[in-house]
């Protein structure tokens, strides 16, 4: 620590990202990468993009992307606030429209983030508990509140909320913002976007790092109600005019346009997460219910971090969590089916 830091700085804990190990021939399924590269678009657009242009400052608003996105969506491009990964655009919500003085809610067993930004701006939040099964039961968040967030699917226990709940939900929480967090919900959810037409409180946050392979150029985005999105632009215009460099704005608009590379290869991941679970179940394994490209699971009989460290030492990672309730479980990342077979030979010499 040093007397030169900000007071606040020494009590912070920061968020801890999925391990990035330099390990040769490693399979790597514990950060929820796509196992499939970007569209062949996105690598010729980014290819285009390198020129003497470079020297210019890309566009601050993002608008051709942004345009692509509402187009997607059916939306207004005065609905869509792009930025530099959904990770960036969650930290401007919660700055711009968390902080009141009745607690945010969000579940107990969600994207660890959350309780990292509500320190980091001083929000109020309590956590509600998943229920036993480990579902989201929105009854539980009809309380006073400063606002409401969750993931859906939720991470990391992948499993998902119908649209009949979040709107129902959305009738009954009339008096501060709902944010639903779809970073996954490409591979087997329906997303809420339509619903922020209609209902002016809601936003809805997506990336480009999951179903659309980008995790590396860093694009995320929120749609909703155009006065939430000014509250946004607010906050990102006194912080960082600039989110998206201009090769990212090209990659976003190549990956939104090619429906056919995306809808293919969400759905090889779906098909091999299917087997997966099966190979998974076959093998002893309790597996949740995943609308997501990972897996949940634990074995009655074996312990998941020693499981882990089994797999570790054959070259393949999976995520442990060492937190209450899901300490006996692992997420493990949809990786190609060749890598999928790989764990399952493995788990089966473990368990």
């Amino acid at each position: 620590m040093s007397r030169y830091w900000s007071d606040f700085v020494h009590n912070l804990q920061p968020y801890v990202p999925g391990e990035q190990p330099k390990m040769a021939n490693l399979v790597k399924l514990n950060t929820n990468e796509n196992p499939y590269g970007p569209s062949p678009k996105v690598l010729e657009a980014i290819q285009l993009g390198v020129s003497d242009r470079l020297r210019l400052y890309p566009d601050p608003g993002s608008q051709e992307l942004k345009q692509s996105i509402a187009d997607y969506y059916k939306v207004n491009t005065a609905n869509v606030f792009i930025g530099n990964g959904s990770d960036e655009v969650l930290g401007h919500i919660f700055h711009a429209l968390f902080q009141h003085e009745p607690p945010l809610l969000f579940p107990d067993i969600t994207y660890s983030f959350y309780p990292v930004y509500c320190q980091l701006y001083k929000i109020d939040y309590q956590t509600i508990p998943l229920t036993t099964d480990f579902q989201i039961d929105i009854n539980d968040y009809l309380r006073d509140n400063g606002g409401i967030i969750f993931p859906n699917p939720n991470a990391p226990t992948g499993c998902l909320l119908g649209l009949d709940e979040i709107e129902k939900l959305l009738q009954e929480n009339t008096d501060s913002v709902v944010v639903i967090d779809e970073a996954y919900v490409d591979f087997g959810g329906e997303s809420a976007i339509p619903l922020t037409q209609k209902y002016p409180n809601l936003l809805v946050t997506q990336t480009l790092s999951k179903s659309r392979s980008l995790a590396g150029m860093r694009i995320g985005f929120a749609i909703g109600h155009s006065d939430l999105i000014e509250a946004l632009v607010r906050i990102k215009d006194s912080f960082n005019s600039y989110p998206l460099d201009s090769l990212a704005q090209a990659a976003g608009v190549a990956a939104i346009r090619d429906r056919v590379y995306f809808k293919k290869t969400c759905d090889l991941v779906i098909e091999s997460r299917d087997e997966l679970v099966k190979g998974l179940e076959e093998l002893g394994f309790e597996v949740l219910p995943s609308a997501t490209n990972f897996v949940f699971t634990r074995h009655p009989d074996y312990d998941a971090a020693e499981l882990a460290a089994g797999l570790r030492k054959d070259g393949v990672i999976v995520r442990h969590f060492q937190k209450r309730r899901i300490d006996q479980f692992l997420r493990i990342t949809i990786g190609t089916p060749a890598e999928n077979q790989l764990l399952l030979s493995l788990l089966d010499t473990l368990v």
